[in-house]
């Protein structure tokens, strides 16, 4: 029966993928985040569903005569010449058996970013885009927090099986990195029931995001936390929200968890992070003897042999960082790092832009809230082999969408357009039911 629903669901929206290539680009975004076709059991399971609308996407934007410009913005740009460099330094690649798997999965996913450069024009293309991105996961979230109450937090919580997100950390930093997300969408709903549900899923997102073990998630919502109480307005309000999360995790998570936690400070006691400690010298020393890198990959027991300093003792990067800096390079991560600090001043420029325009609140709640979400994802992924995840890109989407949308439309000759709202639609709460929540989201 899942099978069938989804096949129905995913084939039902190419017709709409045509007349609007910007559903191409959520529904795909649903698929690589979601993968909804990993809790199906029959022929659903191993469909290639990304290939097929990422094909029908391409070909609706070749065919449409939607607006379709690319945006040349320092983050955009400096997208290409990293996809470029990570690209040469693949031919190099110290494991050229292992390199092109990744790096086919890495460019099929910065191909559909550049699409959702071109595609995302319009104010609800990106609020749906946004929907799309923070439920994709943010479902996990409610599944798993309610997982973590149920068991008494005695069980680790996992993403679906076969996806980039089934093991515990990775799931972890992607329920980190989507909870402001899932925060400003309550913040913006009008609805009721849909403020209520967002604020539910906001609680147990938090608690899956504990309830994964995860050191990374727990230094990384910390990180966030801390950025939010700094650059809120009502540091008391905020403060004792704060206070009240960390109570709710004292009296819900058990004794093992604290006793986990706690080997963060004890580092040299501890096998794992001395294990991460090795994977990245590691990095270091392979970045210092190539300097394009290992290429993708790099991270093998062959390698290790040679440049870990414990050759034994083999491990993933642990960090985003450093699993950039053995794969590309120092130009690599630096590349890496820039786009990082890029991504966090469009951003800032789009909050600077909606500053004196209360109708632009939401693009410039949303920016702030997706450079919370750059925070966690530079936090938590410090400790974890996350440097490709859709995810972190899929919110610097938001935050070019935004940009566009804003700032760079330009007339024949070249001027600025003012940016216009889209005009009122009817207000939400004379709907009831599905159709009012339907209403509320579209």
């Amino acid at each position: 029966m899942r099978d069938l629903l989804l096949f129905a669901i995913i084939f039902g929206t190419i017709p709409f993928i045509f007349k609007r290539p910007a559903v191409g680009v959520i529904v795909f975004t649903w698929i690589s985040l979601m993968n909804p076709h990993r809790l199906s059991y029959g022929a659903a399971y191993d469909f290639p569903f990304v290939a097929l609308i990422a094909g029908v996407t391409t070909l609706a934007v070749l065919l449409t005569k939607q607006p379709k410009g690319f945006p040349r913005t320092p983050v955009t740009i400096l997208l290409l010449v990293f996809t470029a460099w990570m690209t040469f330094t693949s031919f190099f690649a110290l494991e050229p058996g292992l390199v092109w798997q990744e790096w086919n999965r890495v460019i099929k996913t910065m191909f559909m970013v550049f699409v959702s450069f071109m595609v995302l024009n319009t104010e609800r293309d990106i609020k749906q885009y946004t929907w799309v991105v923070a439920l994709s996961i943010g479902i996990y979230g409610l599944k798993g927090g309610l997982f973590v109450l149920a068991s008494g937090g005695n069980f680790k919580v996992y993403g679906p099986d076969g996806s980039y997100i089934a093991e515990n950390n990775a799931m972890a930093l992607a329920l980190v990195v989507t909870l402001p997300l899932i925060w400003y969408l309550r913040n913006q709903a009008t609805n009721k029931l849909v403020s209520l549900f967002m604020l539910a899923m906001t609680i147990f997102t938090a608690i899956a995001a504990v309830g994964s073990y995860s050191r990374g998630a727990l230094v990384g919502g910390g990180a966030m936390l801390g950025f939010l109480w700094l650059k809120s307005k009502n540091k008391a309000a905020t403060g004792v929200a704060v206070i009240g999360m960390i109570a709710l995790v004292s009296l819900v998570m058990p004794a093992q968890w604290f006793e986990r936690m706690d080997t963060i400070g004890e580092y040299k006691e501890d096998g794992s992070a001395m294990g991460r400690i090795n994977a990245w010298q590691f990095a270091i020393n392979v970045a210092t003897h190539n300097v394009l890198g290992g290429g993708f990959n790099v991270f093998s027991v062959r390698q290790f042999a040679i440049y870990a300093p414990n050759p034994l003792d083999y491990h993933v990067a642990h960090s985003i960082f450093f699993q950039v800096l053995g794969d590309h390079g120092v130009v690599g991560l630096t590349m890496f790092v820039v786009l990082m600090l890029c991504a966090w001043r469009t951003g800032t420029r789009v909050v600077k832009f909606c500053a004196d325009a209360p109708e632009l609140k939401w693009a410039s709640d949303l920016a702030k809230m997706a450079q919370v979400c750059i925070i966690g994802y530079a936090v938590s992924g410090a400790f974890l082999s996350l440097a490709y995840f859709d995810l972190y890109y899929d919110i610097i989407i938001i935050l070019v969408a935004l940009e566009k949308l804003l700032l760079l439309k330009r007339d024949k000759a070249g001027q600025p357009i003012p940016y216009v709202p889209q005009a009122a639609r009817v207000d939400i709460k004379r709907r009831k039911g599905l159709r009012g929540l339907l209403d509320h989201i579209l």
